[in-house]
């Protein structure tokens, strides 16, 4: 019996080939596929084994098994969210809807959305309420209109402004000492400090109580609210004011202002880049013409572009001649120039002419589409540094909180029960130092730079059309130490022409059987004029194709298919790729297809290496001669010929053993091997569908020398990622230092500190958009 499971958590395409080992060793199962792209299980067995395999997934690293009754999308329903502050309220948010039974759910803080995947209606309404009801978030239906910084964040500026009004009056009097000359002057002073904290720290305090109502204690609220109340009640209790108190508070207040406005900043400007999408297209309907949905054309439609409009749909050019402005979709600032006759893609804009164009491919299959769709689901693929800051962070802060009370009450209680005597100064001088560990223990900074780092490195590549499918997919591509290619498409430009051929009749023949194939070489035959009459034709991945031809069977393709179907003939030697056709088992002759290799191949192959990839190879299924002579022309350091898919395959596997493999490809045949593969490439203009779907990075323009430019993006990102985490962790571990070790040491330090941090590390993420 045939089942589907859906499943979350999949991160990456090796894993999904783990995971079928591992379902392939239960009793029952007869045979099993696991789709990674689509995050399903397709399992053939009976209802008691499902159970099993089931076990097995949910007992399968991070992944989990969702309710087959879950919504048909694999990726569930995104919903868009305001009010979401933090990434750690995030995580925080995420962990209350997975809570609920039946639904499934990842919360995405750079996009604000959440993909929510729900068993039914019921736990759909119970995630809605959830989120809903989460601090200030709320979910919104409508596009957010584009605010300025100062009117997004007015009601923050506001509050602030209001507490530094209050603030800064009462400060200078507890300073100077004359708040407490009079009680009058003591009494103004504490009601100004009083208005101050509550302006700032109203919303926090609400937070804080609603959590706690929850169970819910380990997180910044509460860790703020207990660390300015409790040096409130220490500066009151010591009769030294609490201005301190007050100024945690407003510190942290601005440093969550300054955050906010840094990180949508970094949003800003990915949202910048993906403005690729024309609102409207002008369809063509015999001599009149409308405005149109881009959605709503279809492949072979006729559309006008003119001067100053995108191109909404990718398209032919059938009339005109224009320059467009191709920025958004490959990061280059020189124009390019088009005539009738060239392919253009959506998302560029043109600058000059009108012209007439044929939709080849529907919106939502074009390149602009496709960056949207990936970037803005690149976040839900974590790299291991996010998931290791995830967990991370749900320790940190209790061990941080434990080591704080340890510090309030079993240090002071040790050192008093030395001394035999109870001495308050000593309790109130080491709580004191705990609330600075407190303070300093907001995982912030870690929480929220890690995801930006990537999310920008994301958002960097796509500017060049570089399409990365995550950050798994990021820190692989930086980490790979090896790289193999498929020749044709990838190596080579693939635009085939016969060079020779044996007779007319030979390359009739062979003209005749092509037409019916949908590999590249096929091309090289299309001006070719056939009288051949063709059936029953079956195309054979990685042979060629076998047909009928006037009832006798054709035989056209590489030597092996001629070999398996005992055809005798002789082999030819030949650079070129060699095509060879029998007729009735006999054999007719050959055809020799040639083709060059692109432009920019070998200074790609020669930037790799230059940036630590140690060998690389081409794969392919072409002659041993052909393939080693563009393996040399490209300077590859080898090559491994006449392979079949399931060839190619173990040969991949073989290279794996040398370290991470990158693997660039573009047909049908390269999607077997892009599954195994460490970091998978698509070449996506001239790819097959097949390809792209299995990769893990996307070449929009079919420009090879974009792999390093995005294997060097790649590095910094990772670089960057992990400056944040160690230098974060140093910094908070360095105060928590000083704050046991000096006598004294102010808790507006570790505030400072803790905001300082939390500014740098979001503010060195975003230098993942100047990677050059």
């Amino acid at each position: 019996m045939n089942n589907v499971i859906k499943i979350t958590g999949l991160d990456c395409a090796n894993c999904a080939r783990e995971l079928e080992e591992e379902i392939e060793k239960v009793s029952g199962v007869n045979s099993v596929t696991v789709d990674f792209m689509a995050q399903k299980v397709l399992v053939d067995c009976d209802g008691q084994t499902l159970e099993k395999v089931k076990n097995c997934c949910n007992n399968f690293e991070e992944v989990k098994v969702v309710e087959e009754s879950a919504p048909e999308k694999s990726d569930g329903e995104k919903l868009k969210i305001t009010g979401l502050d933090c990434a750690n309220c995030a995580r925080e948010l995420e962990e209350d809807l997975n809570k609920i039974e039946g639904v499934s759910a990842t919360v995405d803080f750079m996009n604000m959305s959440v993909v929510l995947s729900a068993r039914d209606t019921e736990a759909r309404d119970k995630a809605i309420y959830t989120i809903n009801h989460f601090e200030e978030v709320k979910i919104v239906t409508d596009k957010p209109a584009k605010k300025g910084v100062i009117r997004e964040h007015l009601k923050d500026i506001i509050l602030i402004a209001v507490s530094l009004v209050f603030f800064i009056p009462a400060f200078v009097l507890d300073l100077t000492g004359i708040a407490y000359d009079t009680l009058a002057l003591k009494i103004v002073t504490y009601v100004f400090f009083g208005i101050a904290y509550i302006a700032v720290g109203y919303k926090v305090l609400i937070n804080t109580a609603k959590n706690i109502a929850k169970g819910k204690i380990f997180d910044e609220n509460f860790l703020m609210t207990v660390a300015s109340v409790g040096a409130i009640l220490l500066g009151i209790f010591e009769g030294e004011g609490f201005a301190e108190g007050v100024a945690v508070m407003l510190l942290y207040q601005i440093g969550e202002l300054l955050q906010a406005v840094a990180v949508g900043k970094s949003r800003g400007s990915i949202s910048a880049l993906m403005d690729l999408k024309s609102e409207t297209a002008t369809l063509i309907e015999g001599d009149t013409t409308r405005v149109v949905k881009p959605e709503s054309l279809k492949v072979g439609d006729l559309i006008l572009i003119k001067a100053g409009e995108k191109v909404p749909v990718d398209c032919k050019i059938i009339d005109g001649e224009s320059s467009l402005d191709l920025k958004s979709l490959n990061g280059e600032p020189l124009p390019r120039d088009v005539k009738a006759g060239d392919e253009i893609m959506s998302g560029g804009v043109n600058l000059s002419g009108v012209i007439k164009c044929e939709v080849l491919r529907e919106y939502e299959n074009s390149a602009g589409a496709k960056i949207l769709e990936t970037v803005e689901n690149s976040t839900a693929k974590k790299a291991k540094p996010e998931k290791f800051i995830t967990k991370f962070a749900k320790y940190y802060t209790p061990a941080v909180c434990a080591a704080a009370i340890i510090v309030a009450a079993i240090v002071p209680t040790i050192i008093c029960a030395v001394n035999s005597s109870f001495v308050w100064a000593t309790y109130a001088e080491w709580i004191y130092k705990a609330l600075g560990f407190l303070v300093i223990s907001c995982p912030c900074a870690l929480v929220i730079s890690v995801p930006l780092s990537y999310f920008g490195g994301i958002g960097r590549c796509a500017k060049f059309g570089i399409l990365v499918k995550g950050s798994t997919c990021l820190d692989e591509l930086a980490l790979a130490k090896v790289a193999a290619f498929d020749k044709t498409g990838t190596i080579t430009e693939g635009a085939f022409a016969v060079k020779s051929f044996t007779d007319k009749r030979t390359l009739s023949l062979a003209a005749a059987a092509e037409k019916f194939s949908s590999h590249p070489i096929a091309a090289a035959f299309s001006e070719v004029e056939s009288n051949e009459t063709v059936t029953e034709a079956k195309e054979l991945a990685g042979r060629g194709i076998v047909c009928l031809c006037d009832g006798k069977e054709l035989l056209c393709g590489n030597a092996k298919l001629l070999d398996e179907s005992g055809v005798k003939f002789e082999k030819v030697k030949s650079v070129s790729t060699v095509v060879y056709v029998s007729l009735d088992k006999k054999f007719v002759g050959v055809v020799e297809i040639d083709d060059k290799i692109k432009s920019g191949a070998k200074e790609a192959v020669a930037a790799l290496k230059a940036q630590g990839i140690q060998y690389t190879k081409i794969l392919t299924g072409d002659s041993a001669e052909r393939a080693e002579s563009i393996a040399a022309e490209a300077g590859l350091d080898g090559c491994a010929a006449s392979l079949l898919p399931d060839e190619k395959l173990a040969e991949a596997q073989k290279l794996k053993e040398r370290g991470k493999l990158i693997y660039v490809g573009d047909g049908i045949n390269d999607a077997p091997v892009m599954t195994v593969a460490d970091c998978a490439v698509s070449m996506g203009k001239v790819g097959s569908d097949a390809a792209i779907e299995a990769s893990d990075i996307v070449l929009v323009s079919d420009n090879l020398p974009l792999l390093p430019k995005g294997r060097k993006i790649a590095k910094g990102t990772r670089r960057i990622v992990f400056q944040n985490i160690f230098g974060s962790l140093l910094i908070k571990l360095a105060i928590m230092a000083l704050d046991i070790a000096i006598v004294g040491f102010p808790l507006i330090v570790s505030v400072v500190a803790d905001v300082g941090v939390m500014l740098i590390a979001v503010l060195n993420a975003m230098r993942t958009n100047l990677i050059k």
